[in-house]
């Protein structure tokens, strides 16, 4: 079973998948695993630890894998994109930033440049800095995003890139966890998916079996938007990007009182790396969008593809058969 798609030509896969570069998340196991099943998975660089991607790109063995980059977390420390690249990944994907400065030596590497985008704005400064890929993420995605939802944001960008950079490329993220999504995004004009979620509550997931536990229980109702746990881990993110996780006991006390939290951040962030230590997921975040709903176990990553593809091949064969 194959979709083919440019996204599968450019980058030499089988299947039209991108696994998110989900920070802590998506180790070299799980990327390797959406590799070898005909995706192309996306170690997750996150906040950037060299230690930490010289180990998982370790992990992922001698698999074709690509990596993903916070753009402005990799500002504060760009050796770390000299590091990735002398890897030679099959794919460079920046997110939340201005990707420009380091456009220059992924080109040069001969590296494909992805980006993620959360609005028209973003997607013109990703096309000025040559992204061959454009990811527009919908804020239904779990993990940090904008507020644009998927189904509008998807062929706004499409009609977007098709007048300024033609060759380029679209993949849609945001709220895929099944087939029905793959097959809504190409639908919509996209070349592809990035799906995260799904992957996330996947038997190769660096993810606690917790958190993968809370995944296949929840709902896209069970989620929100928020800004404390930025807070709780120190972390300052640009304005407008809050992050799509699972409702718990610390979003009770403090979501919707991030001023009282803010003063009392001390104790709150030594009892929050605590539980995150203990993968207690009472306190500790579970990032997850509203896909939520249709992931009801923990499967391999080669089975969430086997998956992905039939369901997508099934539902472009009945939207077909509903044209007269």
């Amino acid at each position: 079973m194959t979709l083919r798609t440019r996204l599968t030509e450019k980058l030499g896969i089988t299947h039209p998948i991108l696994l998110a570069p989900m920070g802590s998340i998506s180790g070299g196991r799980l990327a390797g695993a959406v590799s070898e099943a005909g995706g192309l998975g996306l170690i997750g660089g996150g906040y950037g630890e060299q230690a930490w991607l010289e180990r998982e790109f370790a992990a992922a063995g001698n698999r074709r894998v690509g990596c993903g980059f916070i753009t402005w977390s990799l500002a504060k420390r760009p050796h770390l994109l000299d590091a990735v690249l002398a890897r030679r990944p099959a794919a460079l994907m920046l997110s939340f930033g201005d990707p420009r400065p380091f456009a220059k030596p992924i080109q040069a590497a001969e590296v494909v440049l992805i980006c993620q985008v959360q609005s028209r704005d973003h997607a013109l400064h990703a096309l000025e800095a040559g992204a061959e890929i454009i990811v527009a993420q919908g804020t239904e995605a779990g993990g940090h995003g904008g507020s644009r939802a998927t189904l509008p944001l998807v062929p706004a960008v499409v009609d977007l890139v098709a007048r300024h950079a033609p060759k380029a490329m679209v993949v849609a993220a945001g709220g895929i966890a099944d087939g029905r999504g793959l097959a809504a995004a190409l639908a919509l004009g996209a070349e592809g998916v990035l799906v995260g979620t799904r992957f996330y509550a996947s038997a190769e997931s660096l993810g606690h079996d917790s958190a993968k536990a809370r995944i296949v229980a929840a709902s896209g109702e069970d989620t929100v938007r928020t800004s404390i746990f930025d807070a709780a881990r120190g972390y300052a993110w640009p304005d407008g990007i809050t992050g799509r996780a699972l409702r718990n006991d610390f979003t009770a006390r403090w979501h919707g009182r991030e001023r009282e939290l803010a003063g009392a951040i001390d104790g709150e962030m030594a009892r929050y790396q605590a539980a995150a230590g203990r993968g207690d997921v009472a306190t500790a975040v579970v990032f997850a969008g509203e896909g939520a709903d249709l992931i009801d176990d923990a499967p391999q990553a080669g089975e969430i593809i086997r998956r992905l593809v039939s369901e997508a091949e099934r539902a472009l064969a009945v939207a077909a058969s509903r044209v007269v």
